[in-house]
């Protein structure tokens, strides 16, 4: 049976790996079998503030999956917060089981327990399997996101 909850200061090795599984992550992500003093900085920055929640969805003791859902004051819509959803990735062997579904329709009902209006995500312009599946789930490709990598200090 899969849990979904918030990741534990032990399960950030597990979550590393799984965005290092695919070909942008593998290029950007150190898998150790001990995270790096970066990787539990994040973490407990993370884990620390109220407006943000790492999301693993464990299956007989193991990390299958994860997200990572912000919550996001905001003017428009008349002062509604917004759910941004980052970071998602299920595990290879995990793939076309049901368990992203069951992981975004967990994500979009804490969302609108906490009185989100709007739940939003970009996706990498290289992963066209990941855009098929927000769609699949109900997401509209509405706007074209942009970003800017700043050299690392």
């Amino acid at each position: 049976m899969t849990n979904f909850r918030d990741a534990r200061a032990e399960d950030v090795a597990s979550i590393v790996r799984l965005y290092a599984e695919d070909e942008l992550g593998a290029t950007r992500e150190v898998v150790a079998d001990s995270p790096d003093e970066d990787y539990m900085r994040a973490f407990r920055q993370i884990d620390n503030n109220p407006s943000h929640r790492l999301v693993v969805a464990e299956d007989r003791g193991e990390v299958v999956a994860t997200l990572q859902l912000s919550f996001l004051p905001h003017l428009v819509l008349h002062g509604g917060e917004r759910a941004q959803i980052e970071a998602v990735r299920v595990r290879a062997d995990r793939r076309g089981s049901g368990l992203g579904e069951a992981l975004f329709a967990w994500a979009i009902n804490e969302a609108r327990g906490r009185g989100c209006r709007l739940v939003q995500l970009t996706t990498n312009a290289t992963r066209p399997d990941a855009r098929r599946f927000y769609e699949r789930v109900g997401f509209q490709a509405s706007h074209i996101g942009m970003k800017l990598t700043l050299d690392a200090p």
